[in-house]
């Protein structure tokens, strides 16, 4: 017995997990094929050990980009059976590459159904680098997850000494540390040295209390992302439509709008049955359903960017494909 407090562990992989070639090797640490499993990462991080008793759970080594729903799906059964095998548990920590760190952030904070905290950590420099952020951004996120305050708040994400709400955040820089930011709203709070600090709370529905269960699921509808640019005519749309989509995001200009062609795309999506959700690649801002987006059947995404709103309108799909209960659902998460 420590007297500190227990906190889970597991190791997804990711710049965190990662070890370069020399102190120096910040950005092709990758090509030397070397990532840390979670107790490896724990053992290379000792210090872990002064602020929690950490279990290490083996998970995955891999870059974030090879994460999706299958690996999801697997990461809500792992945390569900670490509260149920361990009722002292205080909280649970992810390690995971920044790449799709969000989305796995996002799509937790929608399907798990644990009350402990769940917190996912990353870094933008390797454990093996000179000045690495991974050892005080893993420190931090195991103090976050130990923490009260962090209890009904949903999935957390903390880097930087930040703590960010799932369903806001978003990487926004290729290399730099403060990376991950929640553009309209801001963070929730600090992982400060001598306190984890909160000054708001998210508002919107999130785990453990939401309506979608994944766990019998064999996979998620296809939802595919349509990026608007100049002079875009719709191809990318029809593709879908034609790889089976069940569910078109379009990521359109701010605040929410196509060029011709795309719309009209989107509008024989929308008319052959699927799901047309409008958002905006602006990265931050509400979406308007106004007259002709009504009149196309078309949805909106509130201030969801496209990554997000794909993931919802996927789980959205599982419950419904009344356009009433969808719309229902972006307002609520």
């Amino acid at each position: 017995m420590t007297g500190l407090p227990k906190v889970a562990f597991i190791g997804t992989g990711g710049t965190i997990a990662s070890l370069g070639r020399d102190p120096l090797d910040i950005q092709d640490y990758a090509a030397a094929g070397n990532m840390m499993h979670a107790e490896d990462i724990l053992a290379h991080w000792p210090e872990t050990k002064l602020v929690a008793d950490v279990l290490p759970v083996r998970f995955r080594a891999i870059p974030s980009p090879a994460i999706g729903f299958p690996e999801w799906k697997e990461l809500v059964a792992l945390c569900q059976r670490l509260e149920r095998d361990h009722p002292d548990l205080a909280g649970i920590v992810i390690g995971h590459g920044t790449a799709t760190l969000e989305e796995t952030a996002y799509f937790l904070n929608l399907t798990l159904k644990v009350a402990v905290p769940v917190v996912l950590v990353g870094s933008q420099r390797p454990s093996s680098s000179l000045s690495s952020d991974a050892g005080m951004n893993l420190v931090n996120a195991i103090r976050t997850a130990a923490s009260p305050d962090s209890r009904g708040l949903g999935v957390l994400v903390l880097l930087n000494d930040e703590i960010h709400a799932a369903r806001e955040v978003t990487k926004t820089s290729t290399l730099r540390l403060q990376t991950f930011r929640s553009p309209d709203f801001g963070v929730l709070g600090h992982a400060d040295g001598d306190a984890v600090a909160y000054y708001r709370r998210p508002v919107r529905r999130h785990a453990p209390d939401t309506e979608f269960d994944i766990l019998t699921l064999p996979a998620l509808p296809r939802v595919d992302i349509s990026y608007s640019y100049a002079g875009g005519d719709g191809t990318a749309t029809r593709a879908f439509m034609a790889a089976g989509a069940k569910g078109i995001v379009a990521a359109g200009f701010a605040p929410g709008m196509c060029p011709p062609d795309e719309f009209a795309a989107l509008k024989e999506a929308a008319a052959s049955g699927l799901a047309v959700v409008q958002c905006t690649r602006a990265g931050s801002g509400r979406t308007f359903r106004g007259t002709r987006l009504r009149e196309a059947g078309i949805l909106i995404a509130d201030n969801l960017n496209p990554q997000k709103a794909r993931l919802l309108l996927a789980l959205a799909l599982t419950r419904t494909q009344d356009a009433e209960e969808i719309l229902r659902i972006f307002r609520t998460y």
